[in-house]
């Protein structure tokens, strides 16, 4: 079985490591990595390649930054030419990104059956980007992979034939379970001179949040009034650091918040592992904080990763100001108790993955033939 994996960003990484190593043991699979270059610096990219023991990828389409229309058209016409090279079984892709798409987008009209990893998660905000991605990339997969029950019920309600849909749980979990031992010996909290104190850690990347210069002034205000409680470690996500720079008050770390570049995988689990408390839009770290059992706030209106409410410390607080600094402090005051990690979040799930892939033995050349077949005849209504 010869599988082409794509990923393009740093959440990508994350869940491919796991599944590369599994895919390893198995003689029987060759595996090929293919790296889009839509996150391209060396923080974003190549430290993350690293520290999770990923092999350099095979091939690199540096499809590098871009609109969402242009990210998504480079991969395709990029990625076209390397399948109908390679000629492989199975096209597998992770995520929600335009990498994730695209890539999904190419194979399946080429006749490839598609894999899709953390399939069915829903925020129903079709304003967000990632929403799009992961509701076109379900609708054209062969088989779905996801990390939560309720992920089921969203993929059946669209249409989703209940016999490709798969609950193997997380293979973030398994990166962060796998690599504990690492990020565990990390020094970046004596580095940050932080040792003995309790602190924070925040991250912002949403263009809704980062992208509008007066909700992004409103955070900031926000997150500084939390700072006079406690400090906030914020390694700035690179399309946010034109925003801070406009902002005339933020070039240094005064006021509570800590300015960092990006950190790679494991200083930032070690990080994250010894807050009082994480701030964050984004959907990895919501599952993070659920597995290390740090209390997390979601500086959004919606999550497409309800069961870090249930079952985990995270809760949904939106974008007002005051919300924000009142939940943080009552956070702080009251912190939720630990529980255990969702169902199947064990770190187990890309093996799981890969024996259902060996045992499915998905039949391109039928979904090749099917895709080829002449469409049939319009009746003279049209109908």
């Amino acid at each position: 079985m010869r599988i082409v994996n794509v990923v393009g960003a740093r959440p990508n990484f994350v869940k491919i490591s796991p599944l590369i190593r599994e895919m390893r043991r198995h003689p029987v699979i060759t595996s090929v990595l293919v790296h889009t270059g839509q996150h391209y610096d060396e923080a974003m990219s190549q430290q993350f390649f690293a520290e999770l023991d990923i092999p350099a990828a095979d091939h690199n389409l540096e499809v590098r930054s871009g609109s969402h229309a242009i990210q998504t058209a480079e991969v395709m016409r990029r990625l076209e030419p390397l399948l109908i090279s390679a000629r492989p079984d199975v096209v597998l892709v992770v995520g929600d990104v335009n990498s994730t798409l695209g890539a999904a987008l190419t194979a399946v009209k080429l006749g490839i059956p598609v894999v899709h990893v953390e399939a069915g998660l829903r925020s129903f905000d079709r304003a967000m980007p990632e929403e799009i991605n992961r509701v076109l990339t379900d609708a054209i997969s062969d088989l779905l992979f996801t990390t939560e029950e309720g992920a089921r019920r969203n993929l059946v309600r669209e249409g989703i034939a209940p016999r490709k849909i798969h609950f193997v749980g997380n293979v973030m979990a398994d990166a962060l379970l796998a690599s504990r031992t690492r990020w565990r010996t990390s020094s970046i909290v004596d580095q940050l001179g932080l040792a003995g104190t309790a602190f924070a850690v925040l991250t912002l990347h949403r263009p809704a949040n980062v992208d509008d210069p007066r909700v992004f002034g409103d955070l900031l205000g926000a997150l500084r009034e939390i700072g006079r409680h406690i400090p906030i470690v914020f390694p700035v996500h690179p399309r946010v650091t034109s925003r801070l720079a406009a902002d005339a008050a933020a070039p240094g770390s005064g006021r509570g918040l800590i300015f960092q570049p990006p950190l790679g995988y494991l200083d930032f689990m070690a990080l994250m592992s010894r807050a009082r408390l994480v701030l964050t839009d984004s959907g990895g770290i919501q599952e993070e904080t659920t597995m290390l059992g740090v209390p997390c706030l979601t500086l959004r209106d919606t999550t497409e990763r309800p069961v870090t409410v249930t079952h985990g410390t995270n809760r949904v607080i939106g974008t007002c100001a005051k919300t924000i600094v009142s939940e943080a402090l009552r956070t702080l005051d009251e912190p939720p108790r630990p529980v255990a990690p969702p169902p199947l979040w064990d770190g187990g799930a890309a093996r799981r993955i890969v024996e259902i892939l060996l045992t499915e033995r998905l039949d391109r050349r039928a979904r090749l033939r099917e895709s080829m077949a002449p469409a049939p005849a319009l009746s003279a209504s049209g109908a």
